[in-house]
């Protein structure tokens, strides 16, 4: 393992995230794991790239070196970007799952070893497990989906760091994007506000553009900008995820455009409280299903009607294109009875889904779990913003 000039984080930290997946390795009798995630390989070695489509996959033995599979394109950011040094790319002319086969042969991790796969792994599809599983009689494999996670939950100080860079970037697009919005506007206008404000603020691509919506468009679940001109009596809906090295740090702020009529300023009231009982409860030692109810019990003493039709918020940090969350680690939901932990970071999301029948109200804190309750990643005003 060798540092490279463009890693984000130290060896000291990549040490650590391994020897964790060893630690869980050893727990479930595995002599080698196959990681296909692109979130559990950046995870781990900080390898990226948007061609994650193509098979690519890290190879970790419980103690010899790890190498890694991808194809040949793609072995230029193992190069540039990570720690690994051994590398067994294919061709495009090649394949994938054969190559597999020798790199674990040729590193004698084939017969009569206990492998784990990522079986729930986006971009590991069926037909390529079913190859891999069915065609080699002489080693015993073993579902691991989850064994990266597990260490994903809790964030480090340096991912916290990250993180709050990623916040930043966030926070300039949504205040761009407010400030943009005004009868006459069309939502392309404050997408491009927003992006261009974020990655001004030294933002990188995120998983999900900006969800930009307005009046009627607001009640289309993930729904963002079509051109639609903002109208006077109009809520406007943003929900912004600023990234940084691939770690997410999420927004939601609404605006009205005109006088808010009482109904809205009821549903502002709501949604804030509902938020500030979730900064304020969740600490080490919660369950997830508390957490969630510390939402869920104030939505559902709205006067205004709607509901928290979601889930009351998610596990954020690394992500890749379809998705900014982690919500697959964790949840906020009921039913859930494992504990918060000390620095693990959701997106609290305590909305109110349709109330007035056709409205949306959504106030949104990315925070990070201490003994003092969830803190947010960044500070910016949570009220509704007026714009006459």
């Amino acid at each position: 393992m060798r540092q490279r000039d463009d890693m984000t984080f130290s060896m000291d930290e990549y040490q650590r995230r391994l020897q964790g997946l060893r630690e869980r390795m050893e727990k479930q009798n595995l002599d080698v794991v196959i990681i296909t995630d692109p979130e559990n390989l950046f995870y781990l070695t900080e390898y990226q790239t948007t061609g994650y489509s193509y098979f690519q996959a890290l190879i970790v033995p419980i103690s010899d070196e790890p190498f890694m599979v991808t194809r040949l394109l793609e072995e230029t950011n193992v190069h540039a970007r990570t720690w690994v040094e051994l590398t067994r790319p294919y061709t495009d002319t090649g394949d994938a799952i054969e190559t597999l086969w020798h790199a674990l042969s040729e590193f004698d991790l084939h017969q009569n070893k206990r492998i784990g796969y990522e079986r729930n792994s986006y971009f590991f599809p069926a037909y390529q497990q079913d190859r891999m599983t069915a065609t080699w009689y002489d080693a015993d494999f073993v579902d691991c989906f989850g064994i990266v996670e597990e260490g994903r939950a809790i964030k480090s100080e340096e991912e916290l760091a990250v993180m709050r860079r990623a916040a930043e970037a966030g926070k300039a697009g949504m205040v761009a994007g407010l400030a943009a919005i005004e009868e006459g506007a069309t939502e392309n206008d404050l997408a491009a506000e927003i992006s261009a404000a974020m990655f001004r603020a030294g933002g990188e691509y995120p998983a999900v553009m900006p969800y930009v919506t307005s009046g009627p468009r607001c009640m289309i679940g993930h729904a963002t900008w079509e051109g639609r001109t903002i109208e006077r009596g109009d809520t406007v809906f943003l929900e912004v995820g600023g990234c940084y090295r691939r770690y997410h740090s999420a927004q939601m702020r609404t605006a009205f455009v005109g006088e808010p009529p009482s109904e809205v300023r009821e549903a502002e009231k709501i949604v804030l409280e509902a938020l500030d009982a979730m900064l304020d409860g969740m600490r080490p030692g919660i369950t997830i299903s508390d957490a969630d109810r510390l939402a869920r019990d104030v939505i559902s003493r709205t006067h205004v009607g709607g509901s928290l039709v979601t889930r009351a918020g998610y596990c954020i940090g690394i992500a890749f294109a379809p998705s900014w969350d982690e919500g697959y680690i964790i949840s906020l939901k009921p039913g859930d009875h494992r504990l918060l932990e000390e620095n693990m970071t959701f997106h609290c999301i305590p909305w109110l889904f349709g109330y007035e029948g056709d409205r949306v109200m959504g106030i949104s804190e990315t925070i990070v779990v201490t003994p003092e309750g969830g803190k947010p990643l960044c500070e910016l005003d949570r009220g509704v913003v007026v714009k006459a």
